[in-house]
């Protein structure tokens, strides 16, 4: 097989594509988090949060194949079990059904959550001169940190 020769190093490569995959790890994690949310929301809020929260992993959903075809894209494979996620995730699961504020309280981390992991990355993707992960994570920055706060005001 040829070596891969796109103009980034095999260890910057590798430190990106590491990155990336603690950041498919988190949106995966959130999104079924999301994903539960939607499926056990009750109270007074439940039609808004149920169409909010669809809305949410269903973005999440479209977006895990952007991050791991990036990390493919880098010449690694991308983690797709539940035990690499686990291991890679800086997100919990939830233990119990939450009441619905406190699944909005969950989400808001969630979505810190890989808006931390998204920023964590940025200083490996510019030192390879890597602009193409870099607008993946400037796109995942924006959607998450518009999410967190469109739920933050939920809670007003």
């Amino acid at each position: 097989m040829k070596k891969m020769d796109i103009g980034i190093s095999d260890a910057n490569r590798k430190e990106v594509a590491h990155g990336l995959s603690k950041l498919l790890a988190d949106t995966y994690t959130l999104y079924l988090k999301t994903h539960n949310f939607h499926w056990n929301v009750e109270g007074p809020m439940f039609q808004t949060l149920h169409v909010m929260f669809m809305g949410q992993y269903t973005e999440m959903w479209n977006a895990l194949d952007i991050i791991a075809e990036r990390i493919r894209a880098l010449g690694h494979y991308a983690p797709g079990t539940y035990s690499e996620f686990i291991k890679l995730s800086s997100i919990k699961e939830s233990k119990a059904v939450p009441k619905a504020n406190k699944m909005i309280e969950e989400l808001i981390e969630g979505n810190e959550a890989v808006i931390k992991t998204a920023r964590s990355i940025f200083d490996s993707a510019e030192k390879a001169k890597d602009q193409t992960t870099m607008d993946v994570l400037t796109q995942r920055l924006d959607i998450h940190e518009k999410t967190a706060w469109m739920l933050r005001s939920l809670l007003k």
